[in-house]
Parts: structure tokens; sequence; C-alpha cells
């Protein structure tokens, strides 16, 4: 059993859906899915139909001059492809975790139902992780942060406790991994950010 795959199973289950997608409403005509609700803005004394619309980040598609980079790239896509799924999961279950508990007003009762989850999280998905690399674990990590907005460690001292939060972040250490690590998508994460978008898009 690779002991970073135990650190994630302990935090996997805590987890769900903190952001909710924005939808433009529309109207329906003739080319349904095709037209956008505009609205009458006053600019300069001139009253304009404007739409809003999404931010767009462009990225420059990676180029290698040596084929031992490339190969690097490659295998970041597999195991990003491999665990950005798991990350997706933790946030919808973190969501609905957190409903669930708003409505649980005896802390015993809440306890009970935090080890039932795990239970079920365990018996679902101990395979998976268990079969995880080092590497994947660390990606996975850096993912949860991503989708969640709370690091690894954070949720575990937030649903277990700290000393539970303490213990796991000291066996993480051991195998060169770091609970608390944060994602940055703007710096030493921009490649990793780069690709999920082409995963989100459908072109990997």
């Amino acid at each position: 059993m690779r002991l970073i795959s135990a650190i994630l199973l302990f935090f996997i289950y805590v987890a769900d859906s903190t952001g909710q997608i924005d939808s433009l409403k529309q109207r329906n005509d003739t080319l349904q899915g095709k037209s956008y609700l505009l609205q009458n803005v006053k600019r300069n004394g001139v009253m304009l139909p404007e739409v809003e619309i999404k931010e767009v980040t462009v990225y420059a598609h990676p180029q290698f001059t040596r084929k031992s980079d490339f190969r690097k790239y490659e295998r970041l896509v597999y195991n990003l492809k491999k665990v950005y799924p798991y990350a997706l999961m933790v946030r919808t279950k973190l969501f609905k975790v957190d409903q669930d508990i708003s409505n649980i007003k005896s802390e015993k009762e809440r306890k009970e139902y935090l080890k039932k989850v795990e239970k079920n999280v365990f018996a679902d998905y101990e395979g998976d992780i268990r079969d995880m690399t080092i590497t994947q674990g660390r990606l996975l990590i850096k993912l949860i942060d991503r989708e969640t907005q709370n690091t690894s460690y954070t949720l575990i001292k937030d649903y277990r406790g700290k000393l539970a939060a303490a213990f796991w972040q000291g066996i993480a250490r051991i195998f060169g991994s770091n609970l608390k690590e944060e994602y940055d998508p703007n710096g030493e994460d921009a490649l990793i950010e780069s690709i999920i978008l082409e995963i989100d898009a459908g072109r990997l």
C-alpha cells in the first residue's frame, strides 16, 4: 500500500463543487443555442446593445526542442488525465457533505455521518487511489486545491481535526509531498493549467 494513496483517501471523501457555473440566459428562436439576450447600455450618451461574454485565456501550444522534454510533457498529460476526474469528484462531494452537515445539529450525528461517507468512498475508490503513483498523488493534491480553494491539509484539519492533519502531513513529508501545497496557475503550475483547460475543451 502506498502511503501517499492512504493520505489521499483520508481527505478525498470530504469534497464537492464550491463553485457554480454561471450561464447566460438565452431566448428561444429558430437558432436555438446560438442567440443571446442583449442588454441596452448607455455609453457616451448613446444607447447600444451589448452582450456579456466570458473571459478567454489564450495559451500557446508548447514547443519542445528536445525529445526528452516532449516525453515529459506527454507523461504530464497522461498523469493529469488520470487524476483530474478525482479532483472534480472531490469538489462535488465536498459540496454535498457541506450541505448535509449544515442540517445536522448533533456533533455525534455529524461524526457518524462523516464516518459513513468515508466508509462508502473507501469502498468505491480505494482500489483506484492505491494504484496511483507518488507523482500522480502530488498532482492530485495540487488539483484538489485548484477545485476546492482549500489545501488537502486544510480539508483534513476541518473535517478530521488538527491532530489528523498533522499526522498525515508528517507522513506526506517523508515521501516528499506536502499537503499544504497550493495551486499556482499563473506561476509554477502554468503548464498544468494550460493542459487542464485543453482537457476541459476536449482537445486532449
